[in-house]
């Protein structure tokens, strides 16, 4: 269940399509749909069949009579053939077609149905063994499917370039670019701008230091140059 509500969104209630097949083999195992089911799959279930299912049993009499009670307790689903009812197995095909947009379960004891629905990605099959209902592993094309999902290979990159134009178009991606301007406006000042300014403040700092030295040093000279001045008058 985890599998089919993570990669293919299926969500509560449960919509479960069932065959005659299955109800024939539920009667005959003493199993409690109604009851049970919802347990198994821990979620609501809303259980379905069709127009197409229900003539069907009623043309295959009393053999099947009991199925057809059971069936007729459950909801019935709009198929396309109103006028022309078609088998169960082609009702039922024809109720997932399209991606099974509706997220129908298959519930079904026909062999050669359950191996066609294994054919569609993303078809919970449930069918019963002796008295036990149980859920199918996700099929090969299930699992396929999941995997070109992940690795982003079910859209043409003709649809990718397609997705970037209409995001130019309604303005998608000029908004993105602003939000990351901004964001850079945001932020410090560049620490390298911080360096050179601090280091033009060092090297004027230095310059009144190295100006005082000559000073003193001058002073200096000239001061000695007065006193050898003053020495020599005083001998004259």
């Amino acid at each position: 269940m985890g599998f089919y509500k993570h990669n293919f969104h299926f969500r509560e209630p449960f919509q479960v399509l069932l065959d005659g097949t299955f109800c024939q083999a539920a009667l005959r195992n003493k199993i409690q749909i109604r009851e049970q089911l919802p347990g198994y799959l821990g979620g609501a279930v809303q259980f379905c069949t069709t127009r197409c299912v229900l003539k069907e049993l009623e043309s295959l009499g009393k053999a099947l009579y009991g199925a057809k009670l059971i069936a007729q307790r459950f909801e019935v689903r709009n198929c396309s053939h109103h006028k022309d009812p078609v088998s169960g197995s082609v009702c039922l095909l024809s109720m997932i077609e399209d991606g099974n947009p509706h997220h129908f379960f298959i519930a079904t004891q026909d062999q050669d149905l359950a191996n066609k629905v294994k054919r569609k990605a993303g078809i919970p099959l449930l069918f019963i063994i002796q008295n036990t209902m149980v859920l199918d592993k996700p099929s090969p094309k299930s699992l396929a499917f999941v995997q070109k999902l992940q690795m982003n290979q079910l859209v043409p990159e003709h649809q990718k370039q397609s997705i970037v134009e209409l995001k130019e178009k309604e303005g998608l991606v000029k908004q993105e670019g602003e939000k990351r301007r901004k964001r850079k406006r945001a932020g410090g000042p560049n620490p390298l701008s911080c360096l050179k300014k601090k280091k033009k403040k060092t090297q004027e700092g230095q310059e009144p230091s190295a100006e005082k030295k000559k000073r003193r040093k001058r002073k200096r000279i000239r001061v000695k140059a007065e006193a050898v001045q003053s020495v020599q008058n005083e001998e004259e």
